[in-house]
């Protein structure tokens, strides 16, 4: 009788990337069910693994608690090394991951860490070059490990419909106006009159954000705008991913609620700015037909994205108009 592998996968922040890790483990669970999958995350990150197979268990790291530190992280290890895995696959190669990677070295198990394709970051941002999608550099680390798959993956409902925690309307378009960093932020005041043109036009649109001051801004769209409704702030995340499920198409930057859309299945249509999709980070299941990107000879400026844009123009965004993703969700669906 063979004896059951188990396989523990690190990837720790940040949201998106996460995020970008549940096609690969979705897709393992399924080519590999008789293995053992652990996954080791944050707390508010193990959320984003809604109906996971059986053979899928999340271990949340504490990094701010109980994990945090020398001696967190010598709990951390203490507890790891109780699941007695035969293998790890290191999603994020940092620095905390990489005293993991040693521990289990030690221990004589194999390690396999993510290619970040440092060195072709010069490449892509002199616009040579373009970076291998995170999800497929995932799988390839699987494969290293001895797992080789098809990435099977298309929503986390896909074998179980979610009950929609609100009632969409039909034709109904998401928008999340927010990304961590200002220059992959298309201007708010552009955003909201793209708000305003779908919602004159008899769309339903469904604003997404955190607490605090996105969802006071986008309270505020929905005061000031007829058919549209806020749910910055009022919903788990798995509420947030079972609303985008009904949704006939997600606007994103590109950010966190990008990749959110994608694990919902829903089409995704993403505004970039001083981040392309050469940087690797293009929403998985996502079409190039379906964003907007002017292209100028200045992007990519910055593979994650900062705040500050060295021409000081932030043409990048600034020369979208919100006519033109307007027009983008027109040719995405029919209404």
């Amino acid at each position: 009788m063979n004896e059951k592998k188990s396989i523990l996968i690190v990837r720790l922040s940040a949201l998106g990337d996460v995020a970008m890790t549940v096609p690969a483990v979705y897709s393992l669970a399924e080519r590999y069910p008789a293995l053992d999958i652990c996954v080791l995350t944050r707390p508010f990150f193990a959320q984003l693994f809604v109906n996971r197979r059986q053979n899928v268990r999340i271990v949340e790291a504490d990094l701010s608690g109980r994990h945090k530190g020398v001696r967190g992280m010598f709990r951390l290890l203490r507890l790891l090394s109780s699941y007695n895995f035969d293998c790890v696959a290191d999603f994020h190669n940092v620095l905390r991951s990489w005293i993991i990677d040693v521990f289990f070295v030690l221990c004589g198990k194999k390690v396999v860490m993510v290619d970040k394709q440092r060195w072709m970051r010069r490449k892509v941002l002199s616009g040579g070059g373009e970076q291998m999608n995170f999800v497929d550099r995932y799988v390839r680390v699987l494969e290293r490990l001895g797992y080789p798959l098809e990435l099977t993956f298309r929503s986390v409902f896909q074998y179980r419909m979610p009950e929609l925690p609100a009632a969409v309307r039909h034709p109904a378009v998401g928008i999340a106006p927010f990304a961590r960093y200002k220059n992959k932020t298309y201007p708010l005041s552009q955003m909201k009159k793209a708000a305003e043109i779908l919602a004159g036009m008899g769309v339903s649109v469904y604003l997404f954000g955190g607490r605090g001051k996105e969802a006071e801004e986008l309270g505020r769209w929905q005061n000031e705008i007829g058919g549209c409704v806020s749910f910055a702030g009022k919903c788990t995340m798995a509420d947030e991913l079972a609303i985008m499920s009904g949704l006939d198409v997600m606007i994103t930057m590109d950010s966190a609620n990008q990749h959110l859309a994608s694990l919902a299945g829903v089409k995704v249509l993403s505004v970039w700015g001083s981040t392309t999709p050469s940087c690797g980070f293009l929403g998985y299941g996502q079409s190039k037909d379906s964003l907007i990107c002017l292209n100028l000879p200045c992007q990519p400026c910055t593979i994650a994205g900062s705040d500050e844009c060295r021409l000081r123009s932030f043409e990048c965004m600034a020369g979208i108009e919100p006519e033109d993703i307007v027009q983008k969700v027109k040719s995405m669906i029919k209404f």
